[in-house]
């Protein structure tokens, strides 16, 4: 088994804190520079936020697909990062330009830039993520470099919540849309050099032929024919949970009805008879670890998602506190890299699966904890969260090393091995996932007659922001470690799976 160096480790590192100058830096401040500097209505914003996220999920996939069909020199997935960081650059600065046009204009300028930018994030991002899977076959090592990843990717989310505000003022000098602007600039160069390093640092090794190859216009019809088995559910989904009647339902079970019967009819074809994509599908869709960890990666961005979206409505109006914002989510994320780092030493000890559970069911405890604390008593606020933090920090780390687990495990049972489409369902449960907790939280607050611009409803809506900071994401990582008992990899069957693969492949 290839041990990996530590410049390696560190350089792959770099390319999550890159990453997340876009996720926590331009993604996270991009509705409020909509609404309060670009000048588009909130509603409008809204809408855009929604279609984008739906397109979203469809790319991720797909680029899963097309990245495991790429054969380069220099690898399936490290020439993605270096062909998509300029045009991911350029799009950070494209999306908080502020054009002189008519409402109409803007409009169609945010929708152009917005959807420009996230679809080179996820050219960008879906690669690389699936980089861990490739660099060694070493499920041990997988864990320690998925460590450095989320520490990295931590660094960078501290960088843009301690600075980013702050550039902006300096930059702008009471001008917004030009300290916007400028900041981005700053953010693009940086996500620039950070992705070169990552390029220039790491080696793919795991290398597995597959048995299929189609010309590429046929893979592209085969993908296109696959794209109901993706959009269909997404939009049930996302319909059932905004609207709740009974219109949405019937539609939501149809969907769920003859999705179901498609995917059995998928099945029950003989192997030598499905195209290459087909057979992608269908060993995922047979993949026991993968599909428990496709329902684990959702709840857990259910669950974290949750969290960081009531944290600043409960040191507004429940603690009356609102510079405590900052300084809680800086604390968060000094905690979260040290839990990201202690990870690799924590899964040796105690064995992954263990550790994810009862990292769920700690994180969970202290969690719903937060429902006790009185108001005035900030200092336990602040250790209740850091320690259910450390805690939550390291189910991402986990998550995208055993990813490399299902993808092995797909290569041992099926001889096919789909790594960027396994990995690219890591993205896809981490945009959904968050953009469903978001919609949690809001429809939460609704439900207690919260409204911004009304005062007279943030006394009546304090119960809801205290259920959402405690016990509403407390039962799902509850929900999470019952559903991760069912995992059926254990450190010692991956270790076989491990063995068996490399006499395979020698």
């Amino acid at each position: 088994m290839t041990k990996l160096p530590l410049y390696e480790k560190v350089g792959y590192a770099m390319g999550d804190a890159a990453a997340n100058l876009v996720w926590r830096g331009a993604l996270a401040y991009l509705a409020v520079f909509y609404t309060d500097t670009f000048g588009i209505s909130a509603a409008a914003a809204a809408v855009l936020f929604l279609i984008v996220r739906l397109s979203d999920g469809i790319t991720d996939i797909i680029m899963g697909m097309i990245a495991d069909r790429t054969q380069t020199r220099y690898g399936k997935f490290r020439p993605w990062i270096l062909w998509s960081t300029p045009l991911l650059g350029l799009f950070m600065v494209l999306c908080f330009t502020t054009p002189n046009f008519g409402e109409q204009g803007k409009l169609v300028w945010a929708y152009v830039t917005y959807l420009g930018l996230t679809l080179a994030y996820t050219l960008n991002n879906v690669p690389y993520s699936a980089l861990m899977g490739v660099m060694t076959a070493d499920d041990r090592e997988r864990t320690s470099l998925s460590g450095f990843r989320f520490a990295g990717a931590f660094l960078g989310g501290l960088f843009v919540m301690g600075f980013l505000p702050e550039f902006v003022a300096y930059f702008g000098e009471g001008d917004d849309a030009i300290g916007y602007q400028y900041t981005m600039y700053v953010f693009a160069a940086a996500l620039i050099a950070l992705m070169v390093i990552t390029f220039a640092t790491t080696k793919e090794r795991v290398t597995v032929s597959n048995e299929k190859q189609q010309p590429f216009k046929q893979e592209l019809s085969d993908l296109a024919k696959s794209l109901p088995f993706i959009i269909l559910p997404l939009a049930a989904i996302s319909l059932f949970f905004y609207y709740r009647d009974l219109q949405t339902a019937l539609f939501f079970a149809l969907v769920m009805s003859a999705l179901f019967f498609g995917i059995r009819k998928l099945l029950s074809k003989p192997r030598d008879s499905l195209s290459s994509s087909q057979l992608d599908l269908a060993d995922l869709l047979t993949n026991k670890p993968w599909l428990i960890l496709l329902g684990i990666g959702f709840i857990s961005m259910m669950f974290n998602g949750i969290k960081y979206g009531v944290i600043a409505y409960y040191f507004k109006y429940y603690v009356g506190d609102e510079l405590m914002v900052g300084q809680y989510f800086v604390a968060l994320l000094v905690v979260s890299i040290l839990g990201a780092l202690a990870t690799s030493q924590l899964a040796k000890w105690f064995g992954r699966k263990t550790l994810f559970i009862a990292s769920l069911l700690l994180s969970g405890v202290l969690t719903a904890a937060m429902f006790l604390i009185p108001v005035s008593n900030a200092s336990a606020v602040f250790a209740l969260g850091c320690a259910a933090e450390f805690f939550a920090a390291i189910l991402p780390t986990l998550y995208f090393s055993m990813l490399g687990d299902s993808a092995d495990y797909s290569e041992w049972k099926n001889h096919r091995r789909a790594t960027g489409l396994v990995y690219s369902a890591g993205t896809f449960v981490q945009k959904t996932g968050g953009g469903f907790a978001g919609a949690l939280v809001l429809l939460v607050l609704a439900g207690y007659g919260y409204d911004g611009m009304d005062q007279s409803t943030i006394e009546g809506a304090l119960p809801g922001i205290q259920h959402l900071m405690s016990w509403i994401p407390a039962l799902f990582a509850f929900a999470g470690a019952i559903l991760m008992a069912f995992y059926p990899i254990t450190d010692k069957i991956q270790a076989q799976i491990s063995q068996e693969l490399q006499s395979r492949r020698a």
